[in-house]
């Protein structure tokens, strides 16, 4: 089942993960990752994630309980989870994931999605194989919109990390720059820095990034560039009501840096925060982790748990879990 909100106790860092190593730096535009990642390479790993954790103040307004939907949110994520029904596994897994069961102890400091004291599930992908870009891809779309939904499920299928511009209906910054830049008003939109591509069309740019940052434009799935996939992905939405589709007067800051989302668009709970974040026209650096996923590893190397949704706030100095209390964070600090 999907880890939407693992949220088993409130988020800590053992002393064993203060461990320290230096970081190899990159030299090209476009890096691999090994498979097989050294020793040494996990413990500068797991010592930056947990310097970076250090920059950020953890607020937890509410004791994080897991699989528990907060008071008063059980229609929010029912009618956001529709999606999963149509969708399935898009948006939820990486490519080639496969999960086993392990029948051995669970080592400590390691993530695993379910574990007992004989047990545990291992789960693997593909991905740690893929080039991935040196900048973030920036990607311009919104929530409600089918079509961008088909792209960030393909994001999450890759495991790439992007920039998403919000560009809900009246949008006052970053709809009429794709305007101004690509000559019409149409989501999504891509730019690639890396190799200086830019590009309109959904089913254009998922061959984009298969072909550029996955293992090629002939393996894509049919799951997202069938001619039924905007369909299913316009019906899926419907229950939200056009949820993160319509701007909303925000107080955002002067080039606002935008916030770090850790999360996964099969998710109801990250899609709630997905929402806001669009309506108020909030860029995001999106941290993908569907299943599969090496970056689980990473923020639970960083906060001493895995859940999603998880925000970093490089305005304020936030950081945050829990969809409800996240929610509740960006209405207070950026809704006018």
């Amino acid at each position: 089942r999907p880890s939407m909100t693992l949220t088993c106790r409130t988020p800590a860092i053992s002393p064993a993960l203060r461990a320290s190593a230096p970081r190899k730096m990159r030299t090209a535009s476009l890096v691999r990752r090994s498979a097989s990642i050294d020793d040494d390479e996990t413990s500068a790993a797991v010592s930056s994630a947990v310097e970076d954790a250090a920059t950020f103040e953890l607020k937890t307004p509410t004791t994080p309980t897991r699989f528990k939907v907060a008071d008063g949110k059980l229609f929010d994520v029912a009618t956001a989870a529709v999606p999963l029904t149509l969708r399935l596994t898009s948006g939820l897994a990486t490519h080639g994931y496969a999960p086993t069961i392990r029948n051995e102890p669970l080592p400590a400091g390691r993530y695993s999605v379910w574990s007992n004291a004989t047990s545990h599930v291992d789960e693997r992908s593909d991905v740690s194989a893929f080039a991935r870009p040196t900048k973030p891809i920036k990607i311009y779309q919104f929530q409600g919109c089918p079509f961008c939904r088909k792209v960030r499920e393909a994001v999450i299928g890759l495991d790439l990390d992007v920039t998403y511009y919000p560009t809900p209906q009246g949008g006052p910054e970053y709809r009429p720059f794709v305007a101004s830049t690509g000559g019409k008003s149409q989501f999504p939109y891509m730019i690639d820095e890396n190799t200086g591509e830019s590009m309109y069309e959904s089913d254009a740019i998922i061959e984009y990034l298969y072909d550029k940052y996955g293992p090629g434009k002939d393996k894509v799935s049919g799951f997202l560039t069938s001619p039924i996939t905007p369909l299913a992905a316009g019906l899926s939405m419907i229950p939200r009501m056009g949820k993160g589709s319509r701007y909303r007067p925000s107080k955002k800051p002067e080039n606002m840096q935008p916030i770090t989302f850790w999360g996964y668009e099969a998710s109801p709970f990250c899609a709630l925060v997905s929402e806001v974040l669009n309506e108020l026209e909030l860029p995001y650096n999106q941290r993908s982790c569907g299943r599969g996923s090496p970056k689980r590893q990473e923020l639970f190397d960083k906060r001493g748990t895995f859940q999603v949704p998880y925000i970093e706030d490089p305005n304020t100095g936030i950081a945050m879990f829990e969809s409800a209390d996240i929610v509740q964070y960006l209405e207070e600090t950026y809704a006018a």
